[in-house]
């Protein structure tokens, strides 16, 4: 009998966490706040002890095995307030000979490694949870399956939304907490959580509160973009001595610090060999974890996105890939999908590309109106193209090539294989 609240909503990620538990000794969710972790942790534990709770926590700092008393599979959420916490749950698992299922451990920040001993490797598996996808919310019927799509699977579905409805779905983002709310209370959610970051978690991490809140705001303004450190550390220091070595390093550990806290993820670039230095050199593109915080550093509500063409393509671009990245890393299975971002010398790119790990690929290219469909789908056959007669790729036929737009009417395979699937039709 698990603790599983009443009104769960299930996740794509319950899969995985059940698999994971079958595996690992503990299991690790990591991810953004109020992003629904503590409620999936409960959905698969049998007992809990939560560290944020004030009567708790100095008994965990006494004795680091306090928090681990309970039936099996045990959770321990907000593991990352005592760090060594997570050094004791390692330590019961190798008493108990490895066995699977024993705790699961939820956290919304990473501390610094030295703040604990061992990575836990083979004991404790990783697992990313990011704020609920369309699909998730009820707002895609995910009849377009990604995972499908590797499969060969596809059927032609009719849908329908309009731009403003996009607009809104971006600037509410995927809080659980704004499901059911009006429209009205769920804009209050985003900004909230900037301040909680910038005015408790930054101070917490050493951090200056007007500096984060500067970094946040120049990475809202370079969202979806490979923006180097110096062009950030120009917007931190109002280019003000950002190009010397100082401000540089200062910048870096501020982007850092909201990789820790999951507020930001960098999407690696991406290229054909496995081995490919450009897998390594090429910036990562930088996103929010829910398009919703970028509009909220912004100062953006949905009417103004509406009049903000390019603002609007690029919060689109960032909501596509926050649904990306929560189906493929929901799936079970050997296929270890990772997302990516194309981009060679000759500024050809596509948005995205999804690579399994026996070495299929697809890539996709995002476009806000279903009229950017003709240019989204040329530019993906000059990156197929350009691949397939690369001497150095020795690689195969993308599975397929897809064009996600916002407000098409219905999903599609063009007469050159292409496909065109609107945001609300796709799933896991």
């Amino acid at each position: 009998m698990t603790l599983q609240p009443r009104n769960y909503r299930p996740r794509l990620v319950d899969g995985k966490i059940a698999k994971l538990l079958d595996v690992f000794g503990a299991v690790q969710i990591d991810g953004a706040k109020w992003c629904g972790k503590t409620w999936s942790g409960l959905a698969h534990a049998d007992s809990s002890t939560s560290l944020d709770d004030y009567r708790v926590k100095p008994l965990a700092q006494a004795d680091p095995t306090m928090p681990l008393l309970g039936d099996k599979p045990h959770l321990i959420d907000e593991w990352q307030i005592v760090p060594s916490v997570r050094d004791a749950v390692r330590h019961a698992i190798d008493q108990e000979a490895n066995q699977p299922g024993q705790y699961l451990l939820t956290g919304s920040s990473a501390p610094p490694m030295e703040q604990y001993e061992h990575s836990g490797a083979g004991r404790i598996a990783h697992l990313r949870m990011r704020p609920m996808s369309l699909y998730e919310q009820g707002l895609s019927t995910g009849e377009v399956s990604l995972h499908g799509l590797f499969d060969g699977k596809f059927v032609p579905t009719s849908t329908s939304v309009s731009l403003q409805g996009i607009a809104e779905w971006i600037c509410r983002g995927g809080w659980p907490s704004s499901l059911g709310r009006s429209l009205d209370d769920a804009l209050y959610v985003p900004p909230q959580y900037l301040q909680a970051v910038v005015e408790d978690n930054a101070p917490r991490m050493g951090k200056d509160p007007a500096m984060t809140r500067r970094i946040i705001a120049s990475l809202a303004r370079n969202n979806a973009k490979a923006a180097t450190i110096t062009t950030l550390s120009r917007d931190m220091y109002a280019d003000d001595s950002s190009d010397n070595e100082p401000a540089r390093n200062t910048t870096q550990s501020y982007v850092d610090m909201l990789l820790r806290e999951y507020l930001i993820e960098e999407l690696p670039s991406w290229d054909v060999p496995v081995k490919s230095r450009n897998r390594m050199r090429v910036k990562p593109k930088r996103y929010f974890v829910d398009p919703s915080l970028a509009v909220s550093a912004l100062g953006v509500n949905p009417e103004r996105l509406l009049s903000e063409g390019q603002v609007f393509g690029d919060m689109f671009e960032n909501l596509v890939i926050r649904d990306l990245q929560i189906y493929t890393s929901s799936w079970v299975g050997l296929e270890n999908p990772h997302v990516y971002f194309y981009h060679d010398d000759k500024g050809l790119e596509a948005d995205a590309i999804i690579e399994l790990a026996d070495g299929r690929w697809a890539a996709i290219e995002i476009k806000l109106g279903e009229n950017g469909a003709v240019k989204g789908a040329e530019s993906l056959m000059k990156v197929r193209n350009k691949v397939m007669v690369s001497p150095y790729s020795q690689t195969r036929e993308p599975v397929f090539l897809m064009v996600i737009v916002g407000n098409g009417a219905f999903s599609y395979r063009r007469d050159d294989g292409i496909y065109v699937v609107p945001i609300t039709l796709l799933g896991a």
